[in-house]
């Protein structure tokens, strides 16, 4: 399983690499495109996180009605 944690790690761990001057155009590039693909994986964990945590707080919120409403 995807860890949002990791994504951000690996981020990190191509942006130092992106700032090292041994690499060709197309090295660069290709991190480039690897390191935005990490936080776009990263970003949409992140929304399904949010979404799992609303849907949470509404069960809660909707259990706490009933049990205000009994």
């Amino acid at each position: 399983m995807e860890h949002f944690e990791d994504k951000i790690k690996q981020t990190k761990e191509i942006l130092q690499k992106l700032n090292t001057q041994d690499l060709s155009l197309k090295e660069s590039l290709e991190l480039y495109k690897q390191g935005m693909q990490e936080l776009k994986n990263a970003q949409d964990l992140l929304e399904k996180a949010k979404l799992e945590y609303e849907e949470i707080k509404a069960s809660d919120s909707s259990s706490s009605q009933a049990e205000v409403e009994s």
